[in-house]
């Protein structure tokens, strides 16, 4: 009998696997008491070392290079922090009839935080586009939403986004900014031992993650939140984010046409400038959201794993664009190809 195989061309993440099954830790033993204290400290750490280690492997000296293609970085930073937000204060008339009020800031803090790297990277590398301007855009887009998404935040959310207050900001600065600055600065001693254990600590970011969703999801499980979700809610909420996702893929690709840019500049900007960081994204709600979080952050979840189907179908296809047959597959797109595996969550 012939072996059921999932398409190489549709990847579900394993990560995904596993934050669902730290949300499905959350419901059944949510941290209660002097546990939960333990856990918020726990995860108020990992966020901070987190943000250090996005410091330190950010290198200055690509990313001042990287300056030279301003026009391709200022389109995709403009992508992802105007026209996603504006697209998510135009989703607001859905809000009662087919998001909940909890949904919708969740949706609204989606279309604020930065972009990925390294799916991007990937995506755009599968599909023979420019990779040094999908680098440099997905660094400077995650370098700018540390200040940015805050900022936007603090003026489209307001009080709505769970007790969003001055203090919020403050919390950004020390637990987000401040550890990032130091590993930047710090970078210099330490950035080779980062490269050499780059594997090891990539399973620290995912654990630091895991740590951050089940402290947000016990809140919330403590709080009675997820009473207010339903199946419809949540059926609703895919097809308002299938909707954005296909609105933003195409206008980061017919937007790049009209502007001028050649075809491996517009597939870096359509990778670039149509996703959304879980990585970044989910310590920036915990900081912001407190019990709220796991309502804000599941439609920045659920649009992560949606993103990724979808644009490995896409990337797929441009590989195969006539266009395309004159430019050769990077090393590391071919053997991504090759054995059919999704980027790495971001």
């Amino acid at each position: 009998m012939k072996r059921l195989q999932w398409p190489s061309w549709m990847p579900i993440d394993p990560y995904i696997l596993l934050l669902l099954g730290t949300v499905g830790l959350a419901a059944l033993l949510p941290a209660r008491g002097t546990g939960a204290d333990v856990a918020s400290g726990a995860s108020t750490a990992a966020i901070a070392f987190l943000f250090f280690l996005y410091g330190a492997r950010l290198s200055t000296r690509e990313a001042v290079e990287g300056l030279k293609h301003w026009r391709l970085h200022a389109t995709v930073l403009a992508c992802t922090f105007v026209v996603f937000p504006l697209l998510g204060l135009a989703a607001r008339g859905l809000e009662p009839v087919l998001l909940t009020h909890n949904l919708y800031t969740g949706l609204l803090f989606l279309t604020l935080v930065p972009s990925t790297i390294q799916s991007s990277i990937a995506f755009t590398s599968m599909a023979r586009g420019n990779v040094p301007a999908a680098i440099c855009a997905g660094s400077f887009s995650s370098l700018a939403g540390i200040v940015v998404t805050p900022l936007l935040a603090a003026a489209l959310l307001g009080s709505s986004g769970g007790g969003f207050s001055a203090d919020s900001l403050v919390k950004i600065v020390l637990q987000l900014l401040v550890p990032f600055l130091a590993g930047q600065v710090l970078r210099r001693w330490i950035g080779g031992f980062i490269t050499r254990h780059k594997k090891v600590l990539g399973y620290v970011d995912r654990g630091s993650i895991l740590l951050v969703v089940y402290t947000a999801f016990s809140e919330g499980m403590v709080q009675g939140i997820w009473h207010q979700v339903s199946a419809v809610r949540l059926a609703g909420l895919l097809a308002v984010e299938a909707v954005l996702l296909a609105v933003m893929l195409t206008l980061t690709w017919y937007g790049g046409k009209a502007l001028g840019f050649q075809r491996e500049d517009r597939i870096a900007i359509q990778f670039a400038g149509s996703k959304k960081s879980l990585a970044s994204g989910l310590p920036m709600a915990s900081v912001l959201f407190g019990a709220h979080a796991s309502l804000a952050v599941l439609p920045l979840m659920l649009f992560h794993q949606m993103q990724l189907m979808v644009c490995a179908v896409i990337a797929k296809r441009r590989a195969h664009d006539p266009e395309a047959a004159t430019t050769p597959v990077p090393p590391v797109a071919a053997s991504r190809i090759a054995v059919g595996t999704a980027p790495r969550s971001d």
